[in-house]
């Protein structure tokens, strides 16, 4: 006796079932964008096709997405990608998934760029620090028309993606990529910027056993780590920047929104640095701390 062949729309009625009993977040949405990751269409294409018979081969490679999600790796290492500013970029376990509120730096950087005058030329000058795949690099690269965009990953598979993710975006000139661990390797590049932006790891040691085991068991611990209650970076890139901006330049920093206040105060200890502010994510948290180089270097 034949089996009724699968349908998308039963299809994808059972998988959201299955994947919520799993404790899977979002299960319908999942169960959609890796039918639709499988099938090689958008979602959208789903729906318009709610009544198409899936095949054997169809079925079997969408079982084994299932069962790679069950098991919580995250959504974004099965696709390969994650969007971030409305473009998508390449992601592997190599690189930190991409957040929403890491939006709020480039969209802080784009506001502060605007405001004032790059101090070494007409070309402001902009340092990624810690870059990941890229996506705040890139970002800018597409969103401001002149820049030169400094780029640096301690993690050589991370350049490596970051490079791709330029390429498919088409702004390789725009962006110079350097291997090394924080400030290390501009040292001897006497680059001085207008903005610098940083993600850097900012999660306790003490905090991993909390954390989801999509983050936990997957994502590359080196770009979560922060050390030492997890400032360790937060306080080394605070500390340090300052030699490497202009006058008038900004620093913007991502960490959890329990960390801003002791940024806050470190940035009121260190000389060079003028006015000093903390901003809101989307879900209305404080997410980034920003200081301001005083105008004048010998102050």
């Amino acid at each position: 006796m034949l089996h009724k062949p699968w349908i998308i729309k039963d299809l994808l009625h059972v998988t959201a079932e299955y994947l919520g009993k799993k404790g899977v977040d979002r299960p319908r949405l999942t169960a959609e964008i890796l039918l639709a990751h499988k099938l090689n269409v958008d979602r959208v294409t789903l729906y318009l096709n709610f009544d198409q018979p899936l095949t054997e081969n169809e079925l079997s490679g969408y079982r084994t997405l299932i069962k790679r999600r069950t098991k919580r790796e995250p959504l974004q290492y099965i696709t390969g990608t994650q969007e971030f500013w409305s473009l998508e970029f390449v992601v592997t376990p190599q690189v930190l998934i991409p957040r929403p509120e890491t939006e709020l730096l480039v969209e802080q950087a784009i506001k502060r760029l605007k405001s004032f005058p790059a101090a070494v030329d007409d070309t402001p000058r902009i340092l990624d620090l810690g870059t990941g795949c890229g996506v705040i690099a890139i970002s800018l690269a597409k969103e401001i028309q002149q820049t030169k965009i400094w780029a640096t990953d301690i993690s050589a598979g991370a350049l490596e993606l970051a490079r791709l993710n330029a390429e498919k975006h088409g702004v390789t000139d725009k962006i110079k990529f350097i291997r090394g661990n924080l400030w290390e390797p501009l040292l001897d590049q006497g680059a001085t910027f207008d903005i610098i932006l940083s993600n850097p790891p900012y999660i306790a040691p003490d905090e991993f056993k909390g954390l989801a085991p999509e983050v936990r068991d997957y994502e590359p611990r080196l770009a979560l780590d922060g050390r030492e209650g997890g400032m360790h970076f937060i306080e080394k890139i605070l500390s340090e920047a300052a030699a490497f901006m202009n006058p008038g330049a900004w620093i913007m920093v991502e960490m959890a929104p329990g960390q801003t206040e002791k940024a806050l105060g470190l940035i009121g200890e260190i000389k060079g640095y003028g006015e000093k502010a903390r901003m809101k994510d989307y879900s209305h948290l404080y997410r980034v701390v920003m200081a301001q180089r005083k105008n004048s270097r010998s102050t």
